[in-house]
């Protein structure tokens, strides 16, 4: 039987134990179908929420409890996982394969977030099975609570822009070019909030002259760097991935896949019809897609072609990421200035150095961190519940702290950490295309990035002041990107690469951050409505 809302808040007392008591509970009910859709102007099997592509907002405030019943009717199953939402101290609600069952068809899962200490724009998509390609995504707003000063005026609106890359076929078609070793091909087209170039309208954004608006954009394609402007209109960025940062004006603004910006822009030009546009970066094949920025009191359509934006230059991208910088005096989900904590006066423990690379193993294209190329338990258990009930499975610390040179090999690479340790890690890049990297979990310092091969005096270099903490990084091809992180969420968390088909075919592993002494004040107990799977099927809850 579905569960009802009353049982849901007593999942939550339960599960929950330490919640601040007048947090908010914010309930959500959600039917999962395939539909027809239509962002190329033809039709598609895509992925629907409640009826809708792209899903509806989720919109919460700090701290507040997020319940949401996900019922699957597709005829597969399916797994909802959320981008930047840290989950603290309970991996077990991530939405990914190593942490959460997937949802059976004809069943349903009641997900119970807390959004804990956290403001800002994220998104949320399907992680199994290849279903991103085919919708099953929407933004996931964290507001700040009343009374917590925020570094700029109230907006007069406030929009989801996803955009992305899209395929004519669907995601099983996808998948099973994956399945037979294949790589796949170049994308179709670009879109913006489900809407490609041949579709029938475009994306449409309705404003009042004088008045300035906040848009939310967070590219959930599947490889692609974007870059998105707005036809004789300034982006005032404020926000990126929960942190408010420098105030900084831009043209245009490069968004790597996977990640999100908040930006600020004034309806301050002759009301007509503007382009918004949404074009490809590093590749000789250029996709562009647009929408419509319109003054309410418009009465003149679009003239001319839309503006040009960057498409292949490197230098541009990494000058602009430079300059994304935190807000140190602003507050951030607490009344505390953002630059209260020095993450650059903390001496980091462990260096780690992961390296991509791309080849065959035994005749079958693979991607790997540090020569390993990422396979999933033989039972299919996840490794959140094979390492709760101690069954094994996998072994913590089976992949290196820097690359090896050796040839790619498979495992179920976990990167074993400390607990309430401060780590730096090294992501290093000598393929030629742009790598886009995520952990789920945390959000981390990008203290540095810069073409060439990272040595310990690349350190000179960094950013021990400012940088901005966020939750997913570029690695610009030929290059490295260095980032610190506190490692104060114990759990088994994915690291992973953005781009699709790579993390499908073995781009990521799992960090696991434990403790010997973990108690409910570091780690909440397994949900008691928890989907069990694999060789956990059928087993208590609780170890007896």
């Amino acid at each position: 039987m579905p569960l009802k809302r009353e049982l849901a808040v007593f999942l939550v007392a339960l599960l929950v134990v330490n919640t601040i008591a007048e947090s908010p509970y914010r309930f959500f009910e959600w039917n999962v179908t395939y539909g027809t859709i239509w962002p190329l102007g033809l039709p598609q099997k895509g992925i629907l929420i409640n009826g809708q592509f792209p899903g509806p907002d989720i919109i919460s405030v700090t701290n507040d409890n997020v319940i949401i019943n996900v019922f699957n009717n597709l005829d597969e199953e399916f797994l909802i996982s959320w981008n930047g939402i840290q989950n603290r101290r309970n991996s077990f609600e991530d939405g990914v394969w190593g942490t959460t069952c997937p949802i059976p068809p004809g069943k349903n899962f009641t997900y119970i977030l807390q959004v804990k200490d956290q403001i800002g724009s994220f998104y949320y998509f399907p992680s199994t099975a290849f279903h991103k390609a085919s919708g099953g995504f929407g933004g996931f707003r964290i507001l700040s609570r009343p009374g917590i000063p925020v570094p700029f005026d109230e907006p007069a609106g406030d929009f989801t822009v996803l955009i992305g890359d899209w395929y004519k076929s669907n995601h099983t078609y996808l998948k099973s070019v994956l399945d037979r070793n294949h790589k796949l091909p170049f994308v179709d087209a670009l879109h913006i909030n489900g809407i490609g170039p041949q579709g029938p309208n475009r994306a449409t954004f309705t404003v009042d002259q004088g008045k300035t608006y906040r848009l939310r954009i967070s590219n959930v394609g599947l490889e692609h760097s974007l870059n998105f402007r707005i036809e004789g209109h300034k982006m005032k960025l404020v926000e990126v991935e929960g942190t408010h940062t420098m105030q900084e004006t831009y043209s245009s603004l490069d968004v790597h896949v996977g990640q999100s910006y908040s930006v600020l822009i004034t309806a301050d030009q002759t009301p007509k019809d503007y382009y918004i546009v949404v074009s490809n970066r590093f590749s000789s094949i250029l996709l562009t897609t647009t929408g419509v920025l319109r003054y309410s009191n418009s009465n003149q359509e679009f003239t001319g072609p839309p503006p040009g934006g960057p498409t292949i230059e490197i230098g541009w991208s990494l000058t602009q990421a430079r300059s994304i910088r935190t807000n140190l005096t602003a507050s951030g989900p607490r009344p505390n200035p953002q630059g209260s904590y020095h993450y650059g006066m903390i001496n980091t423990t462990r260096t780690i150095r992961l390296a991509n690379s791309a080849g065959q193993v035994n005749g079958k294209q693979r991607y790997a961190v540090n020569s390993v190329s990422f396979v999933p338990t033989k039972s299919g258990t996840p490794l959140k519940l094979a390492d709760y009930f101690k069954i094994g499975g996998f072994t913590p610390g089976n992949i290196p702290d820097a690359p090896t040179g050796k040839g790619i090999y498979l495992d179920t690479s976990v990167l074993q950490t400390d607990y309430r340790t401060f780590i730096e890690i090294v992501f290093e890049n000598k393929e030629g295309i742009v790598q886009s990297w995520h952990l789920n979990g945390y959000a981390f310092w990008v203290v540095g990035m810069d073409g060439g091969k990272w040595t310990p005096a690349s350190r000179e270099q960094y950013n021990l002041r400012d940088a901005v903490s966020r939750i997913t990084t570029q690695v610009y091809p030929k290059s490295w990107t260095a980032i610190y992180i506190a490692l104060d969420n114990v759990g088994m968390w994915n690291l992973r690469s953005e781009f699709w088909a790579r993390q499908y075919l073995g781009q990521q592993l799992y960090m696991r951050v434990y403790t010997t002494s973990t108690s409910w004040r570091d780690e909440y107990p397994i949900p008691i409505n928890a989907l069990l799977c694999g060789d956990v099927a059928g087993r208590h809850k609780r170890p007896l």
